[in-house]
């Protein structure tokens, strides 16, 4: 299939007022016309734990959200992307229980890592997972057999619990293909367009490497899932925070991949009031990418903008989010951070909130992002410019929650009612509608204190400028009567 080269919402199915039934209601009546790029729905599979990110199952639908015919409504109109957990599965999965029912006499036995498919002895050594790039403290954890009470230690890649909640999948053993591909066929029936392939990079365990985005082992399971989701007309969106160089790896090997570079560049011209970095940037990366400002973790620093950033400068550009309400999510492993200790991982935070709730800048960066070759998404809390809830902090304890404020259908009727908002909605249907977003783009010159940016197709141009001292956005442009059309966003 081909995607389509317009803006996508993303929001978990009870954030825009209370499951997904609703959710349709909400598109339909306030948004119409206004994500025809689609709606990326995060994951609504009954889970454990992580906000459903330790999914038991793709083939239900979590009741307190709905059913898979809401899911195939919604997807009559929009374009739908789900999630995928290809690493793991939760441990209160039927394939999980069955295992700690029976150990080695399970019959889905083969889809865990049992750690002697690492150590011949099944014994872990400290100076291999040394080199890891780690989630948790550990990347194991311990469970008692039922039948045997024996002891059996597995892969657990993430979670906060010990032990974890997610089970990594062994994605060697044919098993897990099978059932992989059970979930894909499921998928396509109910259809769904896009799959985002959640923390793919952690799939292949490897000793002697960190056992992130091991190749070319990495790019064996990437070719046999392409090949699944081609057979299924479904496209695939692989998820990967790294070095900035993986990402582009995963462009030359005709993959979507994140733009996670953008949000901070755009933080950064945005605060700093200087284009260079950005524009630099603007002029040199892939353009099939899916962009975002903003998403239900936080704004990706360390590691995906290595080697772009001077750990001093972001320092400074983290304290002003600090000061303006957020909080960070930082580096586990000590290899990993930075030579001068820097260990920020992602900044979190609603992006209107780091912007000092500043309508002005919020749609400049808007601008820039919507100008930026590829997918753009918007966050449901940064579409209704949402602000910092420190409320779902304090009770759940989770630093995430400060931008997944859940909003009920008053909460948005009254977001919908604000200027900055009616402002963002005007600039997503011109990013839309406006067919030179379909032809070519550059890099206009200009000052450090602009951002100037356009698109040219067939007689057709659109400019962006803005002026980052005043915040004032402009997009001229050519009209259907070819008249020249200025727009103060």
């Amino acid at each position: 299939m081909t995607l389509k080269n317009q803006v996508q919402l993303i929001t978990y199915p009870d954030s825009l007022g209370g499951d997904l039934k609703t959710l349709k209601e909400v598109m339909y009546s306030h948004f119409t016309g206004v994500f025809k790029g689609g709606v990326h729905i995060l994951p609504p599979f009954p889970s454990s734990g992580d906000r459903g990110f330790a999914p038991l199952t793709y083939l239900e639908i979590d009741p307190t959200f709905g059913t898979w015919d809401d899911i195939r409504e919604i997807g009559e109109e929009f374009d739908i992307l789900v999630d995928l957990m290809v690493n793991h599965i939760s441990q209160k999965s039927e394939y999980f229980q069955d295992f700690l029912k029976s150990g080695r006499n399970s019959k889905y036995a083969d889809l865990f890592l049992t750690l002697d498919k690492l150590w011949k002895d099944g014994t872990p050594v400290q100076e291999d997972i040394n080199k890891m790039f780690l989630r948790r403290p550990l990347p194991y954890s311990a469970f008692q057999i039922q039948e045997t009470g024996t002891e059996e230690r597995v892969w657990t890649t993430f979670g906060k619990t010990d032990p974890s909640e997610q089970i990594d999948l062994d994605v060697r053993s044919e098993l897990t293909k099978q059932i992989l591909t059970s979930f894909f066929q499921n998928f396509k029936k109910h259809k769904v367009k896009i799959v985002r392939l959640d923390a793919v990079g952690y799939v292949i365990k490897k000793l002697g490497t960190s056992c992130f985005f091991v190749e070319p082992e990495i790019y064996d399971f990437l070719d046999w899932v392409k090949e699944l989701a081609r057979s299924l007309e479904i496209e695939l969106l692989p998820e990967v925070h790294s070095h900035y160089s993986i990402q582009y790896k995963l462009a030359e090997h005709g993959c979507w991949i994140y733009d996670f570079i953008l949000p901070y560049r755009i933080l950064d011209t945005m605060i700093n009031q200087s284009s260079e970095a950005l524009c630099d940037y603007l002029k040199n990366r892939p353009a099939k990418q899916f962009t975002m400002l903003d998403c239900h973790d936080g704004i990706p620093v360390k590691p995906d903008l290595d080697d772009l950033i001077v750990t001093t400068e972001a320092k400074k550009l983290v304290d002003t989010c600090l000061d303006r309400g957020s909080n960070l999510s930082l580096i586990l492993s000590d290899e990993h951070k930075g030579t001068d200790g820097f260990d920020v991982h992602q900044i979190r935070g609603t992006y209107y909130s780091i912007l000092n709730s500043d309508d002005d800048s919020y749609l400049a960066a808007r601008a820039i992002q919507f100008f930026a070759p590829g997918i753009p998404q918007v966050y449901y809390v940064g579409l209704l410019a949402g602000e910092n809830d420190y409320e779902r902090v304090q009770k759940t304890g989770d630093g995430r929650e400060i931008n997944r404020h859940n909003y009920t259908l008053e909460e948005i009727e009254q977001s919908l009612q604000k200027e900055v908002v009616q402002r963002l909605l005007k600039l997503i249907q011109f990013r839309n509608d406006y067919e030179a977003f379909n032809g070519v783009f550059e890099v206009m010159n200009s000052s450090n204190e602009e951002v100037r940016l356009r698109w040219d197709n067939n007689g057709k141009y659109c400019e962006l400028f803005i002026e980052l001292m005043t915040k004032r956005t402009t997009i001229q442009y050519i009209d259907e009567n070819n008249d020249l059309i200025e727009y103060i966003v």
